[in-house]
C-alpha cells in the first residue's frame, strides 16, 4: 500500500490538522508495516497558481510547448504521478475564511485535468481517479458539522464534490472542530479526532490480518 499525506495548514508545528493527518499515516503505517509513505506538505512546497502558461500548455502536445509551458505542465504530472501511484490519500487542512487553503485549492486545481483524471463521454463526465480510499482532516476554530453554522461550511462539500467528479468516492471525514473555544474545546476535539484515527487503524490492521490469513 502507498499512502500520500497532503498537509497544508500555515500554522506549521502548531497545526492542529496537520498532527491529527500525521498521525494517521503513522498508525496506517504501523498496521502494514510494507507501506510506503509519500508526504506533500503544500506550504513548504507550494504549488504555483494555474497561469496562462499552464492553462495553454496542457492542452498542447508535448513537443509544441515553450520552456516555461513545459514547467508547469511538469509540476502538474509530478503532482498526479504522486495521486495515482496512491492507494490511500490523506488530505489535511485548516478551515480558512469558510473554505479549504488556498495552497490545497492549488494542488486540487492542478491534480484536475480532462483526459487525466476525468474525461466527458457520451453519458457525460467520467472520474479517472478510482479506487483510493481518502481522508479528509479538517481542522476549524468553530463547530461546523451541526447546527446553525453548517451551511458556512464549503470546505467538506466542496472536496466531496471535486473529489467525487474525479472518481474518488470513499471519502471519510475526520474533523477537529472548536479549536477556537478554548484550552478544554481543544482537548476535545483532539481527542475525538485521535479516537477516529484509531479506530480506522484498528479496522485497517484487522483488514490486513484477515488478508494475510
Amino acid at each position: 500500500m502507498s499512502i500520500l499525506l497532503v498537509t497544508s495548514s500555515p500554522r506549521g508545528a502548531a497545526s492542529h490538522s496537520t498532527r491529527v493527518a500525521t498521525d494517521l499515516a503513522q498508525k496506517l503505517l504501523a498496521a502494514d508495516p510494507s507501506a510506503k509513505l509519500v508526504v506533500h506538505d503544500l506550504v513548504a512546497n507550494p504549488l504555483p497558481h494555474i497561469d496562462p502558461d499552464y492553462a495553454t500548455g496542457i492542452y498542447m502536445p508535448a513537443e509544441a510547448r515553450s520552456q516555461r509551458q513545459a514547467e508547469v505542465v511538469g509540476v502538474s504530472d509530478a503532482v498526479l504521478d504522486e495521486l495515482f501511484a496512491a492507494d490511500t490519500i490523506i488530505l489535511a487542512t485548516g478551515f480558512i475564511n469558510f473554505n479549504i487553503s488556498s495552497t490545497l485549492k492549488s494542488w486540487i486545481d492542478h491534480v484536475s485535468r480532462s483526459g487525466k483524471t476525468f474525461a466527458y463521454g457520451e453519458n457525460g463526465p467520467k472520474g479517472l481517479v478510482t479506487g483510493k480510499k481518502v481522508y479528509i482532516v479538517l481542522a476549524s476554530g468553530g463547530i461546523y458539522s451541526e447546527g446553525a453554522a453548517v451551511q458556512m461550511d464549503h470546505a467538506i462539500p466542496y472536496l466531496r464534490g471535486v473529489l467525487a467528479f474525479l472518481g474518488m468516492t470513499d471519502v471519510e471525514v475526520i474533523r477537529v472542530e472548536g479549536v477556537g473555544m478554548g484550552a478544554d474545546a481543544v482537548t476535545a476535539a483532539l481527542a475525538k479526532a485521535t479516537a477516529k484515527v484509531d479506530a480506522i487503524a484498528a479496522a485497517a490492521a484487522n483488514a490486513d490480518q484477515a488478508a494475510a490469513a
